[in-house]
């Protein structure tokens, strides 16, 4: 299954996350932000499980904002479960 969220609060636009049937990351696409960064992290997040990711992601913030590019993918993840 394939979930796309709006981004808000931050520089990239949009995240894309591809799941498995049984929660697992098969991909990560964010459109925006700090290209090489954002490549690292969705790599790192394939094969893992989606409630793992969002763990370990979920509520960090980025300089003075309230959020970040993980805390989104973070909250695109928790969406796409919930579908």
């Amino acid at each position: 299954m394939t979930y796309t969220r709006k981004n808000k609060g931050v520089c990239s636009l949009s995240t894309e996350v591809t799941l498995t049937d049984d929660g697992v990351i098969e991909s990560v696409t964010v459109v925006g932000g700090c290209n090489g960064n954002l490549k690292g992290i969705s790599a790192l997040l394939t094969g893992l499980r989606a409630e793992d990711a969002i763990r370990c992601l979920k509520g960090l913030t980025c300089g003075s904002k309230h959020t970040s590019c993980p805390d989104q993918i973070a909250l695109a993840l928790e969406e796409a479960l919930a579908k």
